[in-house]
């Protein structure tokens, strides 16, 4: 055996894959060379570990080393059941090894390998690789204990600069960690694709403090963090809301839930008797220091201009200010009047707005003779002022004026929607066409209904023998979604399939949706027979009935006790029912101060100057939106604007969202960019996890995935308040069901409501695009989850995850008695048993125990409770490590845009997922069937022995109290480990050799 050593020097890896199913992974590295096996320490819940350690094997001939390999694992130990996760491998060949003190022994940087086509790996190790005639190679193939570092390695990392480098992970999850940068001989090519920088850990040191950088590109940002879980949390602020506690005026009476504005609002109504030549366009231009805003073109006969300008007071840098009218397209000004800010009145809603007062101008050179007249009215005031919303903002000075109903604020109200259930019944001497009747076939007849865009069939009428061919019957309901007011017809047209893909049209009826019944709740409403062919204008033509007509029987109504979905059924902010007259009281108001955000990332590119965001929110809570002003050119805006909504269900949600606004005109002729506004993140907040009249501040984590991972967009500052009226009312809304009554009396289907509910969104889409400002249907889509039906396997694994954790404390529990039934701890089984017997003997203390038990756990978890709204969790949706692969799948289009060979590999491994639940519900349908078996004499010697012990057991447990039966076969469950047999009992033997129907399966 040679005298050298083989050492292995593993120093980090990076960019591991979470998978101790709380984001996160406890990794160890395992060597194997020449059949020797060795391991590092553990680094327990770190995705980027540093051991810094050396393994040493022993080296049979060091002349077949370049015929030998080393394979490097790494795993992640499973604290519980003392197993492991693979989370890649790398297997070197042994002609890469070099001697120590040679210039080859640098650190080397593998990416972790697959071990299969459906392992899931990401990341990257560090180590060196040398042969040595110092070292010792350790006896056994145990954990490794950390050496010191060699002093050529020592010396080097001595003499290298210490950064702290950001490296963005494929899955777009963003770490710190303390790294050496040395002279690498292989260095990545920066034109081909992706740079992956080789990390070099070092001897850990102090914490490197977080930092945020607002700058960067469009779609990311570099910026340091701390750590994934602090990073993403819920952050608790303490603005100055209402003006302070010492200013209890009016003004933060109204608005107490944001930080008072204060503002110069200026209002330019109109003008007369200007001199102009030629009889022009007139502007007026208002001018306060660096800022100047200017109102719309009129002419000179009518120069009414009515526009409010408002200027920050915080940005007030002058003493004066300045009203110019100017003819159009010309710098020299008509007149002037200007008005010194040491004489401005304030204003205080609700007092009445100041009335606006004529004010003779000056000319160019001073006088007042010739100059005309201008009405102004000028104030100072705060957000809670009439014209806040109307007015035009300093902070938006590069926006035209043709452009300002884009960014300003508004409240939007979602069309009242309405269930319109149709039922076709029958039909009536129906005439076929040429081709049905020359062709001497049955004919194929079908109703197709159509409201608005929105189309529906029935299935082909079934042979009857007591029908003729031209009277067909369906009895079929078919429902659709319509929003008050009522502007769609329904078009009934019934159809005679001639031939594939080809439909003729035997007969048709068209009715306004404004003239079907209402109804409230389940009675049936009357059905009609309406003459095919015929247009129904109005309802009183119905009696007119057409000898020898071909018709249709017909039930149409709107049905006012549902509640329209058109949110995701666990987000829902409203649960009350269509029709107004079965609504109730409000039990609560909910006020929300949309306060501002921070750190947002920048969306575009602004000429010449970077990266800049033009963001505004968007908060939905019933029929109620509201949208706010759009903050132009800022990645820390502040709108602290407060809006309230009356409350009449506890357990729904308000989903506020933030976009970047494409709609910004900076353009004067008119004509914004037109493009889709982008995302930016959005937060939910259940009102029932709120205390009542409680203000919670705080800064939430807006979080987007994208295609190449997970990224924090920044974080928005909201203040919320839920006000309870009466308690008891509040309590009461837990007793009562969830959704309307007719949801229980005439429930639709799963596949209904889904189809259902994206008909809702199109409808709500389309009304409030046709608003002005316009909402995009991009921020209804988003705002409303339309999406939450795709597949995604992040999301399978996540709500796997939900289901663990959910099951956790009956895996607990199983673990507690198990560890009571092997005595493991003598005193804790003794009390067991104790209590046990004692629950026997007195069955009337069981169910109060149980239930007092319930209340003490209750009342001890209250000191656990949670003190923070809920937000966005990242290791709970699987976000932080989620591969690239499956997020590319979760943002593909459907159907798919990807090429076959991706596809095959997608269909592969959702093969192997489903291999996996086929297995698991298999498993189950096994021990279902045994149970069918024991009765079924399928085995009839099993069935025989089943029969005879149940007819013996009757007897015995007839003869023997069932307490003392209880009480013998605990006691014989919690007998001490030295009286049991380790063999299964006779009960599961028998119960296992039970024949299942897997025996006839192919």
């Amino acid at each position: 055996m040679s005298k050298e050593k083989l050492v292995v020097e593993v120093l980090g890896a990076h960019n591991l894959m979470p998978k101790d199913g709380e984001g996160s992974s406890s990794a160890f590295v395992e060597v194997e060379f020449e059949g020797q096996r060795q391991r590092t320490q553990v680094k327990y819940k770190d995705l980027n570990p540093v051991w810094n350690e050396k393994i040493v094997f022993h080296v049979n001939d060091v002349a077949d080393l370049p015929y030998r390999t080393i394979e490097v694992n790494v795993f992640n130990e499973k604290r519980s059941n003392n197993s492991r996760n693979f989370l890649g491998k790398v297997r070197v060949s042994g002609t890469s090894i070099a001697r120590e003190g040679q210039d080859e022994v640098n650190p080397q940087l593998h990416a972790l390998d697959k071990r299969s086509l459906f392992s899931h790996v990401r990341g990257e190790i560090t180590f060196k690789l040398y042969l040595s005639g110092k070292e010792h190679a350790k006896s056994g193939g145990g954990v490794v204990v950390a050496s010191k570092k060699s002093n050529k390695f020592h010396q080097q990392s001595t003499n290298t600069n210490t950064v702290v480098q950001n490296h963005q992970q494929t899955a777009g999850i963003q770490e710190n960690k303390k790294v050496t940068h040395t002279n690498l001989t292989n260095k990545p090519d920066p034109g081909k694709g992706d740079l992956k920088p080789v990390v070099i850990t070092s001897i850990p040191g102090p914490p490197v403090p977080a930092m945020n950088n607002a700058g960067g590109g469009i779609g990311g940002r570099v910026g340091l963090f701390s750590g994934g879980s602090n990073e993403y949390s819920l952050k608790e602020t303490n603005p100055h809301l209402g003006g302070g506690l010492l200013n209890k005026d009016k003004t933060s009476a109204t608005y107490d839930l944001v930080e008072q504005m204060q503002y110069l609002y200026i209002r330019v109504v109109k003008g007369r008797d200007i001199p102009v030549v030629g009889g022009g366009e007139v502007v007026a231009e208002v001018k306060l220091g660096n800022y100047r805003g200017i109102t719309k073109r009129v002419g000179l006969n009518n120069a009414e201009w009515d526009q409010v300008f408002a200027f920050s007071k915080d940005t007030i840098q002058s003493s004066m200010v300045e009203i110019f009218v100017k003819e159009r397209d010309t710098d020299d000004f008509l007149g002037r009047v200007w008005f010194d800010l040491n004489e401005v009145p304030k204003r205080v809603p609700p007092d009445s707005q100041l009335a606006p007062q004529w004010y003779i101008m000056d000319d160019k050179r001073g006088y007042r003779a010739k100059s005309g007249e201008v009405m102004v009215a000028i104030w100072f005031g705060t957000q809670a002022d009439e014209a806040f919303s109307e007015a035009w903002h300093s902070k938006a000075a590069n926006v035209h004026l043709n452009g300002l109903c884009s960014i300003q604020s508004k409240v939007y109200l979602s069309p009242k929607l309405w269930y319109l259930r149709v039922s076709v019944i029958e039909a009536q001497d129906v005439v076929l066409g040429d081709k049905g009747t020359s062709l001497m076939r049955y004919p194929e007849l079908n109703v197709k209904v159509q409201v608005g865009n929105q189309v529906l069939k029935t299935r082909v009428a079934p042979a009857m023998a007591n029908r003729s061919l031209s009277n067909p019957f369906w009895n079929e309901d078919l429902m659709f979604v319509v929003a008050e007011p009522f502007e769609d017809y329904v078009l009934l047209s019934v159809e005679d399939r001639v031939g594939p893909n080809r439909e003729e049209v035997v007969g048709r009826v068209v009715l306004p949706v404004s003239i079907i019944t209402r109804r409230l709740d389940s009675k049936e409403v009357g059905s009609r027979w309406y003459n095919l062919d015929g247009l129904m204008g109005n309802p009183n033509e119905v009696k007119s009935v057409v000898r020898f007509a071909s018709r249709i029987h017909i039930r149409a109504t709107l049905d006012g006790g549902y509640h329209v979905l058109d949110e995701a059924t666990m987000y829902s902010s409203d649960v009350r029912p269509t029709a107004k007259q079965l609504w109730k009281p409000h039990i609560g108001v909910l006020e929300m101060g949309i306060l501002g955000a921070s750190n947002l990332m920048p969306m575009k590119i602004k000429e010449g100057k970077g990266g800049s965001t033009d963001a505004y929110c968007v908060a939905k809570y019933g029929q109620k939106w509201v949208r706010t002003r759009t903050v132009v050119d800022s990645l820390a805006p502040k709108w602290n604007e407060q809006y309230t909504w009356e409350v009449f269900d506890p357990c729904t949600v308000i989903t506020i969202g933030v976009f970047d606004n494409s709609r910004v005109d900076k353009n004067p002729t008119g004509g914004g960019a037109g493009g889709r506004d982008s995302r930016i993140g959005k937060v939910r907040i259940r009102l029932s996890t709120l205390e009542s009249d409680r203000v919670y501040t705080h800064a939430y984590p807006l979080l987007m995935l994208h295609p190449s991972g997970m990224k924090k967009m920044g974080e928005l500052h909201l203040a919320v308040r839920f006000s309870c009226a009466n308690m008891i009312n509040m309590l009461h809304m837990y007793t009562i069901p969830l959704l309307p009554k007719m949801h229980y009396v005439q429930p639709l289907s799963v596949n209904q409501l889904d189809s259902l509910r994206y008909q809702a969104l199109n409808v709500v889409a389309s009304r409030l695009s046709r608003a002005e400002p316009s909402l995009g249907r991009e921020v209804v889509e988003y705002m409303l989850d339309h999406d939450s039906h795709m597949w995604s396997m992040r999301k399978s694994k996540a709500n796997f995850f939900r289901l663990t954790n959910v099951l956790a404390w009956l895996v607990s529990m199983n673990r507690l008695i198990e560890g009571m039934r092997n005595w493991n701890t003598p005193v804790y089984s003794s009390m067991f048993v104790v209590a046990f017997m004692t629950m026997v003997l007195m069955p009337e203390l069981i169910v109060p125990s149980i239930l007092l038990g319930f209340a003490v756990i209750g009342l001890w978890q209250y000191r656990f409770r949670p003190r923070y709204p809920p937000h966005m969790d990242t290791r709970l949706s699987y976000a932080e490590g989620v591969p690239p692969d499956e997020l590319d799948e979760e943002f593909d289009s459907f159907p798919t845009s990807r090429s076959a060979e991706v596809v095959r590999i997608r269909y592969d491994r959702l093969r192997s997922v489903a291999g996996r639940i086929q297995t698991v519900v298999g498993d189950m349908a096994t021990q279902g069937e045994r149970f069918q078996a024991l009765l079924s004499w399928r085995d009839p010697r099993a069935s025989f022995l089943f029969v005879v012990v149940c007819f013996f057991a009757a007897i015995g447990f007839y003869l023997v109290p069932i307490r003392w039966v209880v009480a013998v076969w605990g006691l014989y469950l919690l007998r001490p480990p030295r009286f049991r047999n380790k063999l299964p009992s006779s009960a599961v033997s028998f119960f296992k050799r039970l024949p299942t129907m897997a025996d006839s399966m192919l």
